[in-house]
This record gives C-alpha cells, sequence and structure tokens, in this order.
C-alpha cells in the first residue's frame, strides 16, 4: 500500500472483519481510540456498532490523520488523495486495492479482506464462534461456522503428536486367564 491511508484501510478490512462500505462510513466520532473500537452501521441491522481493530490499524490512522488533517465535522475519515478532498466510495477503494493487485499478481477483493478476518478470529482457540458471530455482526451463527476451516499445518502438528505419543498399555479385568485373553486378541 502506498500511503499511511491505505494501510490503515487494509488493516482495519483484514483485523475488523468490517464490511467495505461500513468502514467507509467512519466518522471522526466513530473512533474509540482508547477502546481501540470503530463504530459502523451494520449492514443488516442499521444499528451503529462496535468493532475491534488491531492496534496498527490505529497507528497507521493516526499517521494518516496527521499527515492529511482531519475531516471536516460530520464527515467520513476516509477521503481521495487527489484533488479537492471528498469522501473515499467504494468504487474508489476498489481501485486503490486493484492498483496493489497489478503491483503483487494478486486478485484480493475487499470482502476478501473481510473473510481472512473471519478465518482468522475462527481459527482463533481464544474466541467461541459465538463471539466471533459478535464481531462479524452474523444474524445466524451457521453463517459464521462457513469460516471454520482446518489448516493443513495445524493437521499435520495434531497428527505429528498423535502418532510420537506412547500407545496405551492393554489392560484386561482380572479373573480372565492369559491363554484366553491371546487366543481372542492375538499376542
Amino acid at each position: 500500500m502506498g500511503c499511511d491511508r491505505d494501510r490503515a484501510l487494509l488493516e482495519f478490512y483484514v483485523s475488523s472483519g468490517a464490511r467495505a462500505s461500513e468502514l467507509l462510513g467512519v466518522g471522526l466520532d466513530d473512533i474509540d481510540w482508547s477502546g481501540q473500537l470503530i463504530y459502523v452501521i451494520s449492514k443488516g441491522t442499521r444499528i451503529r456498532q462496535p468493532v475491534p481493530a488491531s492496534p496498527d490499524a490505529f497507528r497507521y490512522l493516526g499517521s494518516y490523520l496527521a499527515i492529511d488533517g482531519l475531516p471536516d465535522p460530520g464527515q467520513p475519515v476516509w477521503r481521495t488523495r487527489r484533488g479537492d478532498p471528498r469522501p473515499l466510495t467504494y468504487w474508489a477503494m476498489r481501485r486503490v486495492l486493484q492498483r496493489a493487485n497489478d503491483k503483487l499478481g494478486t486478485n484480493w477483493t475487499l470482502h476478501d479482506a473481510r473473510h481472512t478476518a473471519a478465518v482468522r478470529m475462527a481459527g482463533d482457540e481464544r474466541l467461541t464462534l459465538a463471539e466471533v458471530q459478535t464481531i462479524l455482526r452474523h444474524a445466524h451463527l451457521d453463517t459464521t461456522g462457513r469460516y471454520l476451516t482446518a489448516r493443513v499445518e495445524d493437521l499435520h502438528d495434531k497428527l505429528q503428536e498423535h502418532y510420537t505419543k506412547p500407545r496405551p498399555q492393554r489392560t484386561f479385568a482380572a479373573g480372565y486367564d492369559l491363554e484366553d485373553i491371546k487366543a481372542v486378541f492375538g499376542g
């Protein structure tokens, strides 16, 4: 990303799981610096809701605002950088990502950033699926459950642990004849 505005936006998308249009509507009054929360108008309910984000997102946002200045009252934080400052639209942000994709040879979308956030949160053993649902503002838990995926790296480590642990010794209840046990189970 070529500037702190774009770095901040990408970091907010990837760490908060906010929808593209939700994040672009954030104003100065929607930022809780000390709580590391942003408030967005949720797509489904149209209710203003808090969303946590990473410390890096807030650091880049602070740097962006220090360089580009504060927006006018009541205006979104995210503004264009060319010409007269005006609110950054979904299509302009999409174009920012397209330019980055061209440089990197990738094809990420804004929804991919939300998906990345969701998969990371759902895969974190310290977060319950219900907590991830709340952060992502999904109406139904089964929507959030789609992000539960087993990663090959995790499976490999767990299988290695499984194969290297000692096998339990067979034990049988007292009173059985050793020859009978060998006949049934081999030995």
